[in-house]
């Protein structure tokens, strides 16, 4: 499926994944690819994501979590919106 993560500023990320999950207001909740169509609003936490492949660039802007090897971007809170394997986070 395909992540973009928007902010104010810019786009930090949009590239191919495997997974993500985000801090839903009701607790984290994860998307894998065919997930259903889903709108909901974020909350202060991270976004953890799987990719097999990311560019160089993209690294720079998420970290590396140690225990299950995935890439992190914090935020403060958002909306997610997925559909038709597009997953759009507008993050702050």
């Amino acid at each position: 499926m395909f992540l973009e993560i928007v902010t104010p500023e810019r786009i930090v990320f949009s590239e191919e994944v495997t997974s993500v999950a985000v801090p839903g207001i009701d607790g984290e909740f994860q998307m894998l690819n065919s997930h259903a169509p889903v709108i909901s609003l974020l909350v202060t936490g991270q976004i953890k994501i799987e990719a097999a492949n990311l560019a160089e660039k993209t690294t720079k802007v998420l970290k590396k979590n140690s225990t299950d090897n995935r890439w992190i971007y914090a935020i403060k809170s958002g909306v997610i919106e997925v559909k038709n394997n597009k997953v759009i986070i507008l993050a702050d």
